[in-house]
């Protein structure tokens, strides 16, 4: 490779400065080294000679320097080549501007600067030994589209810089046999056609260096890197490039020149048309496969083809649909069981004594409850909750304690298995070592301007800023963070004062007599009314939060300044997961854990900010609520979240075809057909992992309150991977392919949710759901010496757990609605363990409390104690590596070592004895003058 000797940079003067590229990377270049010492290794000194450029002194835009310039050709009229025209050098990536001399605009100065900075980049990227080729777009006359093609050496070059593993040698090593080998019959119809789908040869792989070329498995350079790879180093090195100096200050990179508008779009070809074979023969077609193997709505029973997934979109995509594919597997066992609970609440819902007592038109109709609120809510009978009881009976049961236990398993089962399989792909991807190998990221190297000494080379290497700088900012960053997570608290302040308000609305005007004949009337209480309006409108409030505060995030995490693509994604992931934990969880946990717990008693009720009375739950407790709230927020997420992914990018390619109607009968180049799909975004597949994460969320910390969540995630989970896989084979630019070793910080989210999730399961059944009441009253107070009756029952348990409350001791009587009938009753009943009026200790709590509360503590700290004993002594059990994965990596390790040994030993031998013949043939020179 001719390498570059120098660079091509614009020198802008002072007035010129009208700059929108932003200020990442924008450094002295005095000062800026190109990478940080300890991301070079000996054969990286082709960065060092990229640094030692000699700028141009041309000054102002009115010098001409001598640009190298892409060659112009026409389109050749194949509309499935993925070569230059001279059908050798292959595409690896490409540019997309729009023509300043052809654009309708007034601006003449800033489209000469933005065509100026284009050529230096593109003449720069010449110089770097990379070849470009410029073709004219056929629908649009105004789009040129730059074609990159990175030659051998360049390739080799690169490679060895970034620590690539390419082929040694095939693998002999046995591959992995699956556990169902016994029913092959009934896998073999879920597995991918292999007759279609070829699986990869194995090979045992190495960081690659060019001085040892010979060692690799090298039967075909065109092949060697497969283009996924190709595009890996081509977009490495147009992230570093540079394009313009202005005041010292270099200015490089091709994320930069997209995002100021320079360029429209920079991006990897896909290979064919999704929805057809190319007429290249060379083509793999790999595009077209994945669509009808993987993609197609027929294929949705079949399990992914994850090896050719990870060819295509490289590991971090894989990575992703493996993990997804593994959750989705794991949801199945624990939906079965979720239904079955589900079914056995509903089947003994007749069975249930107590909703049997509130329907009873001779208890629950004669029972007088007080009001909820202080001047508009009338007195109210008991029986006109008794539909919500009805329902209450299917979730608070007892299968939902036996299935809040077998989730506390599932998630440690789930995560310790998964840790098996992800290690498993990290052997047969070659991402064991990857964090060894993952480069900076060019705006951390671009901001490298302090020195300091390393601690372990006793070396100087340059930081982006020091200990006291880093301090500063990650102060100002998790200021900033807390700052908006207060704004959440604060939203869901708003809608407990929007619940306390809208009540007395509803009591007030919804009617207060319930005659059995209204269907509307059944359904329709205040707490219904209030609690399903609430809910909306914190999904609504959900949703525009979480738009705002996805950008300020990313601005949050840019200041933070990471080091690499791994630690970015990392600390956005963190702040981005905190914020949607409180955004979608604080309204449940309110529910749970706080509605009706803290209200006092009639005479004597708790206030909100001193105005708003606390709302109070239904007469069976605020699990029914709780679940309404889960229904609403999963349900409408998955709606949402579908219409963003589905329908946004299908309407824009939608109208995108439709501009360019009038010249469809041209045929386009591959490169222009990929130019008009949308681009997935740096961020794409982050907000896929975190809707997912979410949902693991709502499936895990409140499933007591409803079973049938597992089901849902199922259904939606088998649904996500097919229209994830159609939108990204279909809708979505082909993506730069990335590695990844795992997925990064969502695993020690989830093994944080599903600790806490033994918890929130156990407060819920405990403080939140009537079974521990029930259970004490079962067990000690129906019977003596607390109750009347001679056996163990649950008649009598809604007269004992409603407390009496005498109408003359209200501090404001509701004399604005009295309830009909009501001048025969001089006491009215809340829900509350007190004793009645006229007792020593009136309207204290009573001993039916504290054996309630005692039966409470005592359940959450023996469930939590045995659940989290059988998840100690699980992880303990299950190691996160096999054995075999571990052998497998032993081995291939001491292969490849052995291997790269040989070799050595055969090249100092042949050294060795080539040195000793010359020096032979010396000595014999020397000698034979003197002999004669």
């Amino acid at each position: 490779m001719q390498m570059m000797t120098r660079d091509v940079l614009l020198e802008m003067d002072q007035e010129e400065e009208d700059d929108d590229d932003g200020d990442i990377g924008d450094v002295p270049a005095s000062r800026r080294p190109f990478l940080t010492p300890h991301t070079l290794h000996s054969s990286s000194r082709v960065l060092e000679n990229l640094e030692q450029t000699v700028v141009s002194s041309f000054g102002a835009l009115e010098s001409q320097p001598d640009f190298q310039t892409p060659e112009f050709e026409e389109f050749n009229g194949k509309p499935d080549s993925l070569f230059f025209n001279d059908g050798q050098r292959r595409i690896d990536f490409v540019l997309v501007y729009e023509d300043e001399s052809r654009k309708e605009t007034n601006k003449k100065g800033s489209n000469e600067k933005q065509r100026r900075k284009r050529r230096a980049y593109e003449s720069n990227l010449i110089c770097g030994g990379l070849q470009l080729e410029a073709t004219r777009s056929i629908l649009d006359d105004k789009l040129v589209f730059v074609k990159v093609h990175a030659p051998w050496e360049v390739l080799c070059t690169y490679a060895e810089i970034m620590h690539i593993k390419l082929p040694l040698k095939p693998n002999d090593l046995k591959t992995r046999t699956s556990a169902f080998g016994n029913f092959t019959w009934f896998t073999k119809v879920l597995q991918v056609d292999e007759s279609i789908i070829k699986p990869e040869q194995e090979f045992f792989t190495a960081p690659f260096e060019k001085n040892r070329m010979n060692d690799f498995y090298i039967q075909d350079r065109d092949t060697f890197f497969n283009p996924a790879t190709r595009s890996r180093i081509v977009y490495f090195i147009l992230c570093r490039i540079k394009y313009q100096v202005r005041d010292n200050v270099k200015k490089f990179g091709i994320n930069k020149l997209v995002s100021s508008g320079i360029y429209k779009a920079a991006f990897p070809l896909h290979d064919c048309n999704f929805s057809h074979k190319s007429e290249d023969l060379s083509c793999p077609n790999e595009r077209y496969l994945l669509y009808r193997e993987w993609a197609h709505p027929r294929s949705i029973y079949k399990k992914q083809p994850l090896d050719l997934i990870r060819k295509y979109y490289g590991e971090k995509i894989g990575i992703y649909f493996a993990w997804l594919g593994y959750y989705t597997q794991m949801l199945l066992l624990a939906a079965v069981v979720g239904v079955a609970c589900f079914l056995y609440g509903y089947v003994n819902q007749n069975n249930c004594t107590w909703s049997k007592e509130v329907c009873h038109p001779d208890i629950g109709g004669k029972i007088i409850m007080c009001p909820q609120c202080d001047r508009l809510c009338p007195f109210w009978k008991l029986n006109i909750t008794c539909e919500s009881s009805k329902k209450l009976c299917i979730f608070d049961s007892f299968g939902t304690l036996v299935f809040a236990v077998f989730m506390g398993v599932w998630v440690t089962l789930f995560l310790e298995f998964w840790k098996r399989r992800q290690a498993e792909l990290e052997y047969e991807w070659d991402t064991v070592e990857l964090q060894q190998e993952e480069q900076a990221r060019p705006e951390y190297e671009a901001r490298c301007t302090h020195v300091v000494i390393n601690e372990i080379t006793q070396e100087e290497e340059r930081v982006p800023f020091t200990t006291w700088g880093k301090c500063i900012r990650i102060t100002l960053c998790a200021s900033a963070v807390l700052f908006w997570i207060l704004l959440i608290i604060a939203s869901v302040i708003g809608i407990i004062v929007y619940r306390l308000s809208v009540f007395i609305v509803f009591s007030a005007k919804l009617p207060k007599n319930f005659n059995g004949t209204d269907p509307i009337q059944k359904y329709l209480t205040p707490q219904t009314a209030t609690s399903i309006t609430a809910s909306l409108i914190s999904f609504i409030i959900i949703m525009i939060l979480n738009t705002i505060y996805e950008k300020v995030a990313i601005m949050i995490t840019n200041f933070e300044l990471p080091r690499t693509q791994t630690d970015y994604e990392n600390s956005l992931t963190m702040k981005m997961f905190l914020f949607q934990f409180v955004n979608y969880y604080s309204s449940c946990f309110y529910i749970a854990f706080f509605k009706g717990k803290f209200v006092g008693y009639p005479g004597d009720p708790v206030y909100w900010l001193g105005k708003y009375r606390n709302e109070e739950c239904d007469p069976g407790g605020c699990l029914l609520e709780l679940t309404t709230q889960l229904t609403i927020i999963m349900g409408g997420k998955a709606i949402w979240n579908n219409i963003q992914e589905v329908l946004l990018p299908w309407v824009k390619n939608l109208i995108g075809r439709c501009r360019t109607v009038s010249r469809a009968e041209k045929i386009a180049p591959r490169w222009e057909q990929d130019y008009h799909l949308q681009p997935m975004g740096k961020l794409g597949l982050f907000y896929e992992y975190l809707e997912m994460i979410i949902q693991f969320g709502f499936v895990t910390l409140f499933v007591a309150s409803f079973p049938l969540a597992p089901l849902l995630a199922l259904v939606n989970n088998i649904l996500e991977i097919r229209v994830d896989a159609w939108k990204m084979t279909t809708q979505y630019r082909r993506m730069v392919p990335e590695k990844a070793q795992d997925i990064g910080a969502w695993q020690p989210i989830m093994q944080g949710i599903a600790i806490l999730a033994v918890v929130t399961n156990a407060m819920i059944i405990a403080f939140t759901s009537d079974m521990i009441p029930r259970l004490v009253y079962y067990w000690s107070f129906s019977v003596p010496p607390y109750g009347d009756h001679t056996h163990y029952t649950m008649e009598g348990y809604i007269n004992n757990t409603l407390s009496y409350f005498n109408i003359a001791d209200f501090k404001n009587r509701s004399k604005g609605n009295p309830y009909s009938g009501l001048e025969k009753h001089t006491t009215c009943r809340y829900r509350d363990f007190r004793y009645p009026p006229g007792h020593p200790q009136e309207y204290k709590h009573n001993i039916y409390y504290w054996h309630v509360i005692a039966a409470k503590l005592a359940f959450i700290i023996v469930m939590e104690h045995i659940i989290y004993s059988v998840k100690f002594f699980i992880s303990y059990a299950i190691p996160d590596v096999s054995k075999s994965t571990k052998s497998k990596i032993k081995r291939e390790k001491y292969l490849t070592q052995k291997l790269l040994h040989e070799n050595h030993l055969k090249d100092v031998t042949k050294n060795m004895g080539v040195i000793a013949e010359r020096m032979v043939e010396v000595v014999d020179n020397n000698l034979r003058p003197k002999l004669e």
